[in-house]
């Protein structure tokens, strides 16, 4: 995957390992207009890529993510004031919402595995993002803030959807969603947000880069079966889940990786070498 960036850095540490970087360090990573779309080129590439397995999702800089870049904000109100109806003024906001939108969901629709870790102050659109990923490592001093209602709005690319089916805790949802406060990682660890606390930014890496070389090295047909039945049953019923793998399944279980993987296990042999997906 060749492609250059002007607000991600893209890297294999490891084969079939692709690290995604946000990279505007100056600015705290914090989100603008080049950026949303990137991301969302970034990850539909990425999901077709027959190189890639897993990615890590990581950040340049002393900070994750400061959330919405704000002259960003400022360009759309620009926007916005060429218009004086509000029907149209509606129109103009609703599909600038909805590319926001389509940017985070691009890494939950991704077909791989992403592996979100943080560091520093996670913020605002930051969550938005870390939401839509599978996996959440933090370091020690990473904190977590859903700052929307600070700035008169509540979030809309999201969060108020996905935060809630990832904790267990309605009442701890609105709590930090209505106050806008500070969710420290040690609080993130103990209630779930987060599955993984590292003392510092190095051994956030080491450890996602490990998780995802482990993940890397498992049928992909497999792996990416796998996350589309949970995105899948997440949101629908248990029987329609079920349906859902079954007809998935009827097809993937005639996959040489099948066969492969239940002749190593029967045999106790080395685990087979996967082939491109």
């Amino acid at each position: 995957m060749s492609q250059t960036y002007k607000t991600l850095a893209v890297s294999t540490p490891k084969p079939f390992v692709y690290m995604v970087k946000l990279n505007r360090p100056e600015k705290l990573n914090a989100i603008n207009i080049s950026m949303w779309k990137e991301f969302k080129e970034c990850f539909d590439g990425l999901s077709m890529n027959p190189d890639c397995r897993v990615v890590v999702l990581s950040a340049a800089g002393r900070a994750f993510c400061a959330g919405i870049d704000l002259q960003g904000m400022m360009e759309l109100g620009q926007g916005l004031a060429e218009y004086e109806d509000i029907a149209r003024k509606c129109k103009y906001l609703e599909s600038k919402i909805k590319d926001m939108q389509d940017s985070f969901t691009a890494l939950e629709k991704c077909s791989k595995p992403v592996i979100a870790a943080v560091h520093g102050a996670c913020i605002g659109a930051g969550v938005d993002m870390i939401c839509a990923a599978d996996i959440r490592y933090a370091s020690s001093n990473a904190y977590f803030q859903i700052k929307e209602v600070d700035i008169g709005m509540a979030a809309d690319v999201g969060t108020l959807q996905r935060f809630p089916k990832i904790l267990g805790s309605d009442s701890l949802v609105r709590e930090l969603v209505y106050t806008a406060r500070k969710y420290p990682a040690t609080e993130a660890l103990e209630s779930g947000f987060i599955s993984r606390m590292l003392d510092n930014e190095e051994s956030l890496l080491n450890k996602s880069i490990e998780v995802a070389e482990q993940i890397a090295s498992k049928s992909p047909v497999a792996v990416q079966g796998s996350k589309m039945s949970i995105v899948y049953s997440r949101d629908h019923s248990i029987q329609e889940g079920l349906d859902h793998i079954a007809m998935q399944n009827k097809a993937m279980l005639q996959s040489e990786d099948f066969l492969n993987a239940t002749m190593a296990q029967a045999v106790k042999g080395d685990p087979p070498i996967f082939s491109k997906l």
